[in-house]
């Protein structure tokens, strides 16, 4: 059993597992850069290492800085949260074969996965259905062009390692093509250190739906149904939910099934997420697997009643899972958004600078995981999230309205962030109702839209204000007959 567990990572996703370890009566430690030697789940850690200076080049991203500190300090494990070194099978290699538990599937199967090329390899014999493409890295202008002629246009160009939009280009004709791959190509070798790509039919509105798989080293693999993943900006998720409004339960249980076969094709323990894109025509399509937890994973713990993170300890100690696949449900609708630093009025460029003001929304179905607090200033080093705001409720419908609640109680003062358009999202008719994609900003959202909501919140707060101000007034003008109070309420005369 574990006693004592790094978690090499920061912020937020620091703060929840340490939160589940402390419940399973596991001692923590927390690592830091000099950029956060002051934040909460450093404060929060039973103890801390710093391990180095504030970019995470010379800190989170050096393997040997934070196993060095799990032996330093007698930790048996290491969580890696996600993001830095989470997908790096060099790196859960490295933590092994220091004596170290990793709480993550297998170096072997985070090589398999790791790579999109690979993953597509691993799962062609289990008949799971792949977007027209190749399954090889494209060697050359000439090569590619004759793929995408076969293919047909318009076409996509993808980084095998990696992801996050990087390494990522759209050719809708041939005369664009020898420009776009130069620039995947670059792209990939600068962000990743690999520069191959391959080359698939893109999808023309496609919807983004993940399936949360489960697995332990006793041959037990589940999924814990859908996460709709389709609101984006540069292909990055900003709002995520679950269950998806648009899955019948036959369709669920298909993409569930596909979903464990890619798992299983990996021989995966531990938490994973696969990847589909959905088809107008309902029809879908493997993308990729990631071989971590996912920063939306709350949404899916909301309608299952598992804390994902417990169960990750609880297999990498050798546990079997503690659920089987006939004892999940969906309970409800959960949606979660993204709270960047980022200015969504200009093209969400992100921001810096100091928490002025940080007021957290609360109430029922209410939950912030975040990791700063008043006051801290957003670095420049790392991800620009600040935090995620999920709701839970019985419905979608419900759901929508308590995130709207939500964020109009979510106080943030000092940098821009991605609230406004939150919000902006929920009201639009075509989230309402379901009727979306991923290209959802590209068709709905423009900056000067924000500025007209704004406006419009402003000029109902003055009538507000002007129709108190006057039932004020009315108030004290009164003749003292004791007939007139504010508001509606009146005061009954005393009977005679």
């Amino acid at each position: 059993m574990i006693k004592k567990l790094l978690i090499a990572n920061r912020g937020e996703i620091a703060l929840r597992v340490m939160r589940t370890a402390r419940e399973m009566g596991i001692a923590t430690v927390a690592v830091y850069s000099d950029a956060d030697r002051l934040s909460p789940h450093v404060l929060y850690a039973d103890e801390a290492v710093c391990i180095g200076p504030s970019p995470s080049s010379r800190s989170y991203l050096i393997p040997e800085s934070t196993i060095n500190a799990a032996l330093k300090t007698g930790a048996d494990a290491i969580h890696p949260g996600y993001g830095f070194l989470s997908e790096n099978a060099v790196y859960a290699r490295k933590v092994k074969d220091a004596g170290l538990i990793f709480i993550g599937p297998d170096p072997e199967s985070m090589e398999m996965m790791g790579s999109k090329l690979g993953a597509k390899a691993a799962v062609k014999k289990f008949n799971i259905p792949m977007l027209p493409g190749t399954d090889r890295p494209v060697e050359n202008a000439a090569d590619a062009k004759a793929i995408a002629e076969k293919t047909g246009y318009p076409v996509l160009i993808k980084a095998s390692a990696g992801g996050g939009g990087k390494g990522m280009r759209v050719v809708h004709q041939a005369s664009e093509l020898e420009t776009e791959m130069s620039m995947a190509v670059s792209e990939a070798k600068s962000a990743f250190g690999d520069g191959s790509v391959f080359i698939e039919k893109y999808l023309a509105s496609p919807r983004h739906i993940e399936i949360q798989i489960f697995g332990d080293r006793h041959g037990n693999i589940v999924h814990l149904f859908e996460r709709e993943c389709s609101i984006q900006r540069r292909h990055q998720k900003v709002i995520e939910e679950a269950p998806s409004s648009v899955l019948t339960p036959e369709l669920r249980a298909e993409m569930g099934r596909c979903a464990v076969q890619v798992a299983k094709a990996a021989n995966y323990s531990g938490a994973g997420t696969v990847e589909f894109l959905l088809d107008e025509n309902k029809k879908f399509y493997f993308l990729e697997m990631n071989t971590r937890l996912q920063v939306e994973h709350p949404v899916t713990e909301f309608i299952t009643g598992i804390d994902l993170v417990r169960e990750q300890i609880r297999v990498a100690s050798g546990e079997a899972l503690s659920f089987r696949q006939e004892d999940l449900r969906v309970n409800g609708h959960a949606i979660e958004v993204r709270v960047c630093a980022e200015d969504p009025a200009h093209d969400f460029l992100p921001d810096t600078g100091t928490l002025h003001r940080y007021r957290r929304p609360q109430g029922p179905g209410t939950r912030v995981d975040d990791g700063y607090e008043e006051g801290m200033e957003i670095p420049v080093y790392y991800d620009p999230m600040i935090a995620k705001l999920i709701v839970h409720a019985g419905d979608r419908k419900s759901a929508i309205a308590r995130m709207l609640r939500a964020i109009g109680e979510y106080e943030i003062s000092g940098v821009s962030t991605t609230l406004p358009f939150c919000r902006f999202v929920l009201k639009h008719p075509a989230f309402a109702s379901g009727d979306f994609d991923t290209h959802f900003v590209s068709k709905y959202f423009k900056p000067e839209l924000l500025q007209e909501a704004k406006e419009d919140e402003m000029e109902i707060a003055a009538i507000v204000a002007v129709m108190a101000f006057e039932n004020r007034s009315r108030s004290s003008l009164s003749t003292g007959s004791g007939n007139t109070f504010p508001g509606r309420w009146r005061r009954r005369e005393r009977p005679e």
